[in-house]
């Protein structure tokens, strides 16, 4: 089969809604980069909570945001889809408003705004789907939404970055990130609304939803709950193992998630246009047998201990990176494929709902189990969900 995926930067942004919505994306990204990975850090060092009353803030703000998810697919099939988008950063804005207002001790308002940022970190996924679903058709789709993927982990990594850079000035620089934070939403939340654009904008992305057996739907749900895992290792798992297990130097993990965050942005457009010779479920099956292979290689790197055992993890990182690739580009795209579309963003949101699950279950499970037992337990469960998709 030849492949017919355009892999230029113009006709990627064409397949973004245009040139303004690109832009909201990238400004929307770095701007969440600055404050996501330190909200935990804002709540214990400016706001002076406790870090288990902070913790459990935040881990409430997920569960209420994964709440929200099934009408945030009912309006994406009612009204205008770019609207959406614009709506989940606003609700961003607002968060990071009640954040700056929120007084010291104060764990309420804290609990506000980060239920307010965890609502629109949870809808822009399935909203953004919902956008490129509605301008592109294809294989392009699928390469419009590897470059969003691709797009997203950039601005997300130069705008942590930015703040690692800028946390040496204390909370005074913690306030000044969460400031622009909530600029650069504002920014892009106008951005993106300036779009307009309807659900029914474009008939070929209405003809070419097959509407697919609900059973294969259930299937992609139940198994991207197991797949999503992946995501959290390079963040959790591995740094976990490689310092309390291999006793190895902090480096090593800074080091992977550099690697894993320059490989995705990098690799993400590429490798989807390159599977795209194959149907979108066999590439989902590849995925979860490279995850797979994955896990067993993390299994046998972690019993080599001290000295070879970090370069070992290191090294079964990049197989474990390149399968998180190959998954993220076939999955959503794939739900996009079987969803009828009158039913398109409420598809949206349930996958978004099963990858939200796996993301707020996967930290507790990671740090419980011990080494030997979360590999194995993670390379079952994926091969036994790889094989449900296969049939």
């Amino acid at each position: 089969m030849t492949i017919t995926t355009e892999f230029r930067p113009r006709a990627l942004v064409r397949a973004f809604g245009g040139s303004r919505y690109a832009v909201s994306l990238a400004v929307d990204a770095l701007g969440t980069g600055l404050l996501r990975p330190f909200l935990l850090l804002y709540g214990v060092t400016v706001l002076r909570l406790s870090a288990p009353v902070t913790g459990a803030a935040m881990t409430a703000a997920v569960v209420a945001g994964l709440v929200c998810m099934p009408a945030v697919g009912r309006w994406l099939d009612r009204g205008a889809r770019s609207t959406v988008v614009a709506a989940s950063m606003l609700v961003r804005v607002v968060g990071v408003a009640v954040l700056l207002a929120t007084p010291a001790g104060h764990v309420w308002l804290f609990a506000t705004a980060a239920l307010l940022l965890g609502v629109g970190n949870q809808a822009w996924p399935a909203a953004h789907a919902a956008v490129v679903a509605t301008v592109t058709h294809g294989r392009e789709r699928d390469a419009a939404l590897a470059a969003g993927r691709a797009l997203r982990n950039a601005g997300l990594g130069v705008g942590a970055l930015i703040a690692t850079a800028c946390l040496a000035g204390g909370t005074t620089a913690l306030r000044t990130l969460a400031a622009v934070t909530g600029l650069a939403c504002l920014v892009a939340a106008v951005l993106a609304w300036s779009v307009r654009l309807p659900a029914d904008a474009t008939a070929a992305a209405a003809t070419d939803m097959a509407a697919g057996p609900a059973p294969r739907m259930r299937s992609l749900l139940a198994a991207n709950v197991v797949y999503a895992f992946c995501l959290n290792i390079p963040e959790i798992a591995l740094p976990l193992i490689l310092v309390t297990q291999l006793d190895a130097s902090p480096v090593w993990s800074a080091g992977i998630f550099v690697a894993n965050t320059v490989l995705v942005v990098t690799l993400q457009v590429p490798v989807t246009v390159l599977l795209s010779r194959f149907s979108r479920r066999t590439t989902l099956v590849l995925a979860g047998l490279v995850l797979t292979a994955s896990y067993l290689g993390f299994l046998a790197a972690t019993s080599l201990g001290d000295g070879w055992g970090a370069p070992a993890v290191a090294a079964v990182s990049v197989v474990c990176t390149l399968g998180e690739i190959i998954y993220a580009g076939s999955a959503t795209a794939l739900v996009t494929h079987l969803a009828p579309a009158h039913a398109l963003g409420r598809a949206l949101s349930r996958f978004e709902l099963s990858t939200g699950v796996s993301l707020a279950l996967s930290p507790t499970i990671i740090t419980t189990l011990t080494p030997t037992l979360l590999w194995t337990t993670l390379a079952t469960t994926t091969l036994l969900a790889t094989t449900a998709l296969a049939h």
